[in-house]
């Protein structure tokens, strides 16, 4: 998928707000219709009824009919798409949509008189009551393009994403293989012995960030100085999170291109970050050791990792059982709880046979 950042005039900002608005109104009124459905009953509508139901809401009101039925039928063609994956297991269950978040809308049918070049830094794209709204041209845009997805997140930004099939990296033929050990203080240790971090904000960007946090907390809700606040630490959290992805994609070509097998844990990262809170009843341990763990855990880009190598190096990844992955030797195979780092040498006195083995994951 080529993501590209765009660059809207203050009238066609207004055109794409009200189109993210529809979008997210529709696919909130459907989830609302599948939430009270239950096995036994009648069936909850499908597409095909919503689309009747929503030729009639667009009757009824103006304000609807005002908008794209174009970006409003794609809203629940997602929503549809999105209840297949949940049946299928595949995915989690839809969930609502809040404005200032996962705002944007979907447009398929996309035609090559659709998308044009401007200049060599410059393209435009042609979208559905608001015109041609100019992007950066950062990168190749492939040929065969039958959709894309304009998006704007928390700091303000938008973007526009061209949904294409990009091509797997191929295989160097060197028969080379490679673990990967994801952890919190090194984001990615290969077998190599080569460690990998994440990049984060900078020592002066977090002391900024918790100014603002201090000053979120002072401030009154609803007010203007909340909001300006609220998009300060929006733009950091969106700077740290663009460099986490861009060290996702380096890292990931690298492995795909430098390696014919790459191993890593299959781990379940929805269930290691889960909340400790427990309920009221039976509250939690160490909650807020739990959360900082958390956050460790999702700032070192765990999931985004694997699932670009994944889409990079498809049929290579290899994913590993991680039980007793660090209590193993490498050589002889014996499994000990003292076999960790620190306790290594010791290990090797009273357990390993060879004593050339090595502990580590992945």
């Amino acid at each position: 998928m080529s993501r590209f950042r765009l660059q809207p005039s203050p009238s066609q900002e207004r055109a794409l707000l009200e189109h993210c608005g529809h979008a997210r109104f529709l696919w909130n009124l459907a989830v609302e219709q599948h939430a009270h459905w239950q096995p036994g009953r009648k069936a909850a509508p499908g597409y095909a009824e919503q689309c009747r139901e929503l030729t009639q809401a667009r009757a009824d009101n103006p304000w609807l009919a005002a908008g794209s039925v174009m970006v409003q039928q794609q809203a629940l063609r997602d929503f549809a798409q999105a209840m297949a994956n949940f049946f299928g297991r595949t995915h989690r269950r839809p969930t609502w949509r809040r404005r200032g978040r996962s705002e944007g809308f979907r447009i398929v049918g996309v035609t090559p008189g659709d998308l044009r070049r401007v200049s060599r830094k410059v393209g435009e794209v042609r979208v559905p009551k608001v015109g041609w709204v100019r992007f950066r041209w950062s990168r190749a845009v492939s040929n065969g393009v039958k959709s894309y997805r304009v998006t704007r997140d928390r700091a303000g930004r938008w973007h526009v994403a061209f949904a294409v099939v990009p091509e797997p990296i191929p295989a160097p033929g060197t028969d080379a293989a490679v673990g990967v050990d994801r952890g919190v203080v090194v984001s990615a240790a290969l077998s190599t012995g080569e460690l990998l971090s994440a990049p984060t904000l900078r020592r002066p960007e977090k002391t900024r960030l918790l100014r603002l946090h201090r000053k979120l907390a002072r401030a009154q809700r609803g007010s203007n100085r909340r909001g300006k606040v609220k998009a300060a630490i929006a733009k950091l959290r969106a700077r740290e999170t663009d460099r986490r992805k861009d060290w996702v994609e380096k890292t990931s070509t690298r492995l795909a291109r430098e390696f014919d097998v790459i191993a890593v844990e299959d781990l379940k990262i929805a269930t290691m970050t889960r909340s400790a809170k427990g309920t009221v009843d039976a509250p939690g341990r160490r909650v807020r050791q739990k959360a900082g763990l958390n956050r460790g855990i999702l700032a070192n880009g765990w999931g985004q990792l694997v699932t670009r190598l994944g889409q990079k190096a498809p049929g290579r990844v290899v994913k590993v059982d991680p039980r007793l992955t660090s209590q193993r030797c490498s050589a002889c195979g014996v499994v000990a709880r003292e076999a960790r780092e620190s306790q290594i040498p010791a290990f090797r006195r009273g357990g390993c046979q060879s004593g050339e083995g090595e502990v580590r994951s992945g």
